[in-house]
């Protein structure tokens, strides 16, 4: 049997598994991509990025590439749990959303990552993994014919049925539950009327406005009608205990009866431009690491709610490539590789939390549950609720937890991006990550401070630069754009010189 080596395997190449190829690349180990489609996927799923993902590719460079072939949204009314949220009420935009099918997603980081270096091979899957101390080793059957491929590490990126999951006899407990969506976009026929409000006239149901509709016998969503293109976005929701592949083709026939048994009227459809059929699972993986055997995306969590799965998968690759590069490479810290599963295991548990809330809100059907849905939608018209609302569902909010009995307000956070005045000029936050390196940002001149973060070089960039209204004295961000460590304004050398040495032993190694 032919056999290769690489540093890693990812398995899979949808958005999680293409990010943490080009990442992993960025940061120079070679990855191979594994894909059993000899085609990329070209079915609609996910039709947009939202939230961090959307800072991340900024930070790496990378947002004007997607902003070229998507719809910038930057003050969304966001689904949330079968209502509409509003967020064009608050003046600084907590939320930024991107309309961009998942398929060109898959299309730019495929590109990205060959760019970089990756490899990826379409058509080849692995039907056997086994692992020892040093490597792991997988049985690939590809056009060619049965091959071996030998790794450091191997990282499942292969969606919710997972074979690298059940191969590495991970537990992935949870729900499904039994209702179907489907999704459509298409021609509005000359005998439907668009209503001022962009809503329907359906003949022998009536009026229909833009936004969530209950009947009894599910869910008719509709997004507002342009009567210049007359092309309508709506969506249906019932209960339906048959199990589809999501990859499988849905029909405009088959969108065409269920929202004939959503409103019990017939809706006129014209042309589609988008079909898309899908069911939702609340599940996360017991554990996201088993020897040298990774999960990634929906291979390790299923969230029940549209708009979060793309976006948190994408993350956890971002998360990731830098740990598991630093431990191919030999220099990361001892359990540098683990904060993976502790950081990214608590971030879909986050998620899982808000998604399943959706669900009970988007699910329930009785007068209990629209007493409910009234009550939170009153709640949302204060501002700290929908900034906490924004916060989960953009995944915002999720801030690593950092060792110390009191450390710095930034330390775990995303690193803001800063305006940084140089010798060299003016540059930012965002322009020092594009490389995917840790960054010591020195804004004080600490000199002492410097001196320690120096004895990292070069597994580490040291800036020194100024800032209005600094955040504080200094900042160690990890390659992911978090805060590893920060000194607070004026903090004294007795105390931020031991807990920077700490900071830096544990995510850039010694010295």
């Amino acid at each position: 049997m032919r056999e290769m080596k690489t540093d890693v395997i990812v398995v899979g190449a949808g958005p999680a598994g293409l990010m943490l190829a080009g990442e992993l690349s960025l940061a120079g180990v070679r990855p191979v991509v594994l894909e059993r489609r000899a085609e990329p996927g070209t079915a609609h799923k996910a039709s947009g990025l939202g939230g961090r993902i959307l800072d991340v590719l900024r930070y790496r460079g990378l947002l004007d590439r997607f902003a070229a072939v998507g719809s910038p949204i930057p003050a969304p009314i966001f689904p949330f749990g079968g209502m509409q949220v509003d967020f064009t009420s608050l003046a600084d935009g907590p939320m930024d959303a991107m309309g961009i099918p998942q398929a060109r997603v898959e299309e730019l980081l495929a590109e990205r990552a060959v760019e970089l270096g990756a490899e990826i091979r379409r058509g080849h899957e692995v039907v056997a993994v086994s692992q020892d101390d040093s490597a792991v080793t997988v049985d690939v059957e590809g056009p060619d014919g049965p091959y071996r491929v030998s790794a450091q590490y191997l990282v499942g990126c292969d969606g919710g049925r997972s074979r690298i999951r059940e191969l590495a006899a991970i537990p992935f407990p949870g729900n499904t539950f039994p209702e179907v969506n489907r999704l459509g976009v298409v021609a509005v026929p000359d005998s439907v009327t668009v209503l001022d409000d962009g809503g329907l006239d359906v003949p022998g149901h009536g009026p229909i406005s833009p936004g969530f509709t209950r009947t009894g016998r599910g869910v008719f969503a509709i997004g507002p009608v342009d009567p210049a293109v007359r092309t309508m976005f709506f969506q249906t929701t019932e209960d339906d205990l048959t199990e589809y592949d999501n990859d499988d083709p849905m029909t405009l026939a088959e969108l065409g009866d269920s929202a004939r048994r959503v409103l019990g009227a017939e809706l006129p459809l014209g042309e589609p431009i988008r079909l898309s059929r899908y069911q939702f699972q609340a599940r996360r993986a017991d554990r996201y690491r088993a020897g040298r055997i990774l999960l990634a995306g929906d291979a390790a969590h299923l969230l029940p709610a549209t708009g979060t799965a793309l976006n948190v998968g994408m993350l956890d690759s971002v998360n990731l490539a830098w740990k598991l590069a630093a431990t191919v490479q030999g220099w990361a810290p001892t359990g540098l590789l683990d904060t993976y599963h502790d950081e990214r295991h608590a971030a879909a548990g986050r998620a899982l939390q808000q998604t399943r809330a959706q669900a009970a809100l988007r699910r329930g059907q009785d007068e209990a549950t629209d007493a409910l849905r009234a009550v939170f939608q009153e709640l949302l018209a204060d501002e700290p609720a929908l900034r906490r609302l924004a916060g989960m569902i953009s995944a915002g909010d999720v801030r690593y937890p950092m060792p110390g009995a009191d450390p710095h307000p930034l330390a775990g956070a995303f690193a803001p991006d800063l305006t940084l005045f140089t010798e060299a000029g003016t540059t930012s936050v965002a322009e020092l990550l594009r490389t995917a390196r840790p960054v010591f940002l020195d804004l004080a001149d600490r000199a002492d401070l410097r001196e320690l973060a120096r004895a990292r070089e070069p597994r580490i960039e040291i800036v020194t630069a100024k800032t209005e209204d600094r955040p504080a004295d200094a900042l160690l961000i990890r390659p992911d754009a978090f805060v590893g460590w920060a000194a607070a304004v004026d903090e004294a050398a007795d105390t931020a010189t031991p807990a920077l040495r700490d900071a830096l032993d544990r995510w850039v190694g010694q010295p």
